[in-house]
């Protein structure tokens, strides 16, 4: 029998890193959650535990607070891009460095009208992420998206006319509340793009889809936002869509002598359906 040495990586996590700016009166906060790695001949570490060829992992943080420092990307993509970059040219052992950025969003907080262009809170539940690897054979390859987005619809959302066996006890509805926490993945076909602006039509598009789609499922409903983001952004390849179905069930109220015209429910996130798929354009 012989053991060997697989697939493997290495690198650092959770790195975590707020950048302010205070260039104008009105200051800008950044807060985001990098993570980096590096793939390559680094076999001998593994096996023999020989380190000449590892760049510690702790360089690999402070390379993070270092290169935020001087960067001036406007954008997750392209501070992911810098990062890549770096560490694919000051180690010759790599032969494909990755980063992943999930970012924490702030907002001035403003209140009776007044608004504080120095003071901050958390901006929404959704975080947007970017992952890039740089690869001496391939090149950039970019995937960015989104995840925890609430998103909910009251009206045009039903599920009927499914399969049936003797353990079926969902009732058929044409008028049912659709919840979901929405993550999405896309990928870039170029990585020189204008990613913020590119970020912006995607989402507007996904958001416009959803809240516009008759729907008959939540796949259809799926394939629907990805179809539109695709037409709409010509820059993405694929686009991968993870929507649970966060259930609202309406509650019978007949019991206490009332009726319940669709308009109490309870919200339940145990458990619940998983649908995901991904849609890519074909040329």
């Amino acid at each position: 029998m012989t053991i060997v040495l697989g697939d493997n990586r290495y690198g650092k996590a959770r790195v975590r890193v707020v950048k302010v700016t205070r260039d104008t009166p009105v200051h800008s906060v950044t807060e985001w959650n990098v993570e980096v790695w590096l793939e390559g001949d680094f076999q001998t570490c593994f096996e023999d535990g020989d380190n000449s060829r590892v760049l510690p992992t702790d360089t690999m943080k402070n390379t993070v607070y270092s290169l935020a420092r001087g960067s001036s990307a406007t954008s997750m993509e392209a501070f992911a891009k810098e990062l890549v970059t770096h560490f694919i040219e000051t180690n010759p052992n790599a032969s494909t460095a990755g980063v992943s950025i999930h970012s924490t969003p702030w907002k001035h907080l403003s209140a009776g009208g007044e608004h504080f262009p120095t003071a901050f809170t958390h901006d929404e539940d959704k975080h947007d992420t970017t992952t890039i690897t740089f690869s001496r054979s391939a090149g950039y390859a970019i995937q960015s998206g989104f995840e925890g987005f609430w998103l909910l619809k009251t009206a045009q959302s039903a599920f009927a006319g499914y399969l049936k066996d003797r353990l079926t006890t969902l009732k058929e509805t044409n008028d049912r509340l659709l919840g979901t926490l929405a993550k999405a993945q896309w990928t870039y076909s170029a990585a020189d793009l204008d990613f913020n602006h590119l970020r912006q039509k995607t989402e507007t598009a996904l958001i416009h889809a959803f809240a516009t789609h008759d729907s008959l499922s939540v796949q259809q409903t799926l394939y629907a936002m990805a179809q539109k983001a695709l037409e709409t952004v010509p820059e993405l390849t694929e686009i991968r869509l993870f929507l649970p179905n966060k259930h609202l069930n309406l509650i019978d109220l007949a019991p206490f002598g009332q009726d319940n015209p669709n308009q109490i429910f309870v919200p339940t996130d145990e458990p619940h359906g998983c649908i995901e798929a991904c849609v890519r354009r074909v040329d």
